[in-house]
């Protein structure tokens, strides 16, 4: 049997009723989707940025996970501009203006900038060195005869070599070290004012309040990279419980459906069982209580069936039809066709072919319900991701009989607008629930992009399909 339907001049608003797609509350929740975008490559800045307030380990330079080798090497060439200009600078300016001997100004000089490139990867070391080095400094330049009317305790070159100091400290340490960074910096500063020589100009207060300005807005740097990275660690946390839930959720589903088939049977050998000694007259009373032992282990399967099923549909509310929607009959091949119509009605589409005389055949339940649940939500996503697109449904059987080939093929969406909703179709769950109903019944699936644009989804589900354990 075959049938071809071609998307009307205008869709109907009457889209497609539950009971003719089988659909569910579920689907009106968001599905795994098909077709992602790339992800927008961020400038060179940007990676810069983000790798200066990305946590580092201890030990470990600035940038060093930055994704180009430039911006690896930037802080190392940054550290070495500062070290080259302020240690000549800082040699000049305490022999000429300060008075002090080459031999100690080299020293200083050499104490006082050099610890920049150790503050790359050491910033506390480095700290410490450098703070030691400029107080030292400032004590010996109270013995210089050039002191009034100049900087001190801290010399201008010192200031600015402090500053980059705390910009390496705050993008590394906690909080609670920058504070005391701080308060020691305030503090070897208030001691030196005790020894302070006349005529100076004090710059304990410039360098206490810069510095902690500094410390402040690195360290603010520093905690927004630590709640991205919290962040993204919860988000990542986050999308790997969805997909399990996601992945549970189906299985219960699938549980429930499967639970409406095998009690049909369940019932039916209950039915038999009591009815043969009155169908059998003369029936021998070893072969009677063979039968009621049948019977009695049948309804006690259905009772533990149903009690499973009540914790399966929970309130309710995550039933396969919400209340009462247990009651309705499962779909199964011979339905598909419908759910081809009613796709339709919503403007998608969509040419069908099933094999002659299938939907009428003896299929496993389980494979019957699985491929009209593969089918329906096949079309449910590409009604909602390629709107428009010529669709291609084709249920048949391999030549040699034994199973059911499900293919769905559509081509690239035509119409990029808004999707198009389509009330009750899916399940919900996309290709999640796809693999899971095509592992119960032993199968195989195939489901990915096509090179030309488009997706396709193939199934193949054995008719002698064995059950699964979905764990």
């Amino acid at each position: 049997m075959s049938l071809r339907v071609r998307r009307p001049a205008r869709a109907d608003g009457d889209g497609a009723d539950s009971g003719t797609t089988g659909g569910t509350a579920e689907s009106r929740k968001p599905r795994t989707s098909r077709k992602t975008q790339a992800p927008r490559t961020p400038g060179a800045f940007s990676q810069l940025a983000v790798a200066l307030r990305t946590p580092a380990r201890p030990g470990e330079p600035l940038c060093a996970r930055a994704p180009r080798r430039w911006q690896r090497m930037l802080p190392f060439a940054v550290a070495g501009v500062f070290v080259a200009s302020l240690l000549p600078s800082t040699i000049s300016v305490l022999t000429n203006d300060y008075g002090m001997g080459g031999g100690w100004a080299g020293a200083l000089g050499v104490a006082q900038t050099v610890p920049l490139l150790l503050a790359l990867s050491r910033p506390l070391a480095a700290w410490g060195l450098m703070l030691l080095a400029d107080v030292v400094g400032a004590a010996l330049l109270i013995g210089t005869d050039r002191m009034a009317g100049h900087a001190w305790p801290w010399t201008p070159m010192v200031v600015v070599g402090y500053l980059a100091l705390m910009v390496c400290l705050g993008l590394r340490e906690p909080v609670r070290t920058l504070v005391g960074v701080w308060l020691a910096t305030g503090a070897a500063g208030v001691v030196l004012g005790f020894f302070q020589p006349a005529g100076v100009t004090t710059t304990v207060a410039l360098l206490f309040v810069l510095s902690g300005t500094v410390l402040a807005l690195s360290g603010a740097l520093r905690g927004l990279g630590d709640a991205r990275q919290r962040i993204a660690e919860q988000e990542s946390i986050s999308e790997a419980e969805r997909a399990r839930r996601t992945l549970l959720e189906e299985r219960a589903r699938i549980a429930r459906e499967l639970h409406d088939v095998v009690a049909h049977h369940m019932s039916v050998i209950t039915v038999q069982a009591d009815s043969a000694p009155y169908r059998l007259p003369g029936m021998a009373e070893p072969v009677r209580e063979e039968f009621a032992a049948i019977a009695s282990s049948a309804r006690e399967s259905l009772g533990e069936m149903r009690r499973l099923l009540t914790v399966l549909r929970g309130d309710g509310t995550n039933g396969s039809g919400g209340e009462g929607g247990g009651l309705a009959p499962q779909p199964g091949i011979a339905r598909i066709q419908q759910l081809v119509e009613a796709t339709v009605r919503a403007g998608q589409p969509v040419e069908f072919s099933l094999a002659t005389g299938l939907a009428v055949t003896a299929v496993p339940p389980a494979v019957d319900l699985s491929a009209y649940r593969i089918v329906q939500e096949a079309l449910a996503n590409v009604v909602r991701h390629a709107p428009g697109a010529r669709t291609r449904v084709s249920v048949t059987c391999n030549p040699e009989g034994d199973e059911v080939l499900v293919l769905v093929v559509n081509g690239p969406a035509r119409d990029t607008a808004a999707a198009v909703e389509v009330s009750g179709t899916g399940t919900g769950h996309g290709l999640v629930g796809m693999r899971e109903r095509v592992r119960l019944t032993g199968g195989t699936l195939d489901a990915g992009p096509l090179p030309e644009g488009g997706f396709r989804v193939a199934a193949r589900l054995p008719l002698d399909s064995r059950t699964e354990d979905p764990s």
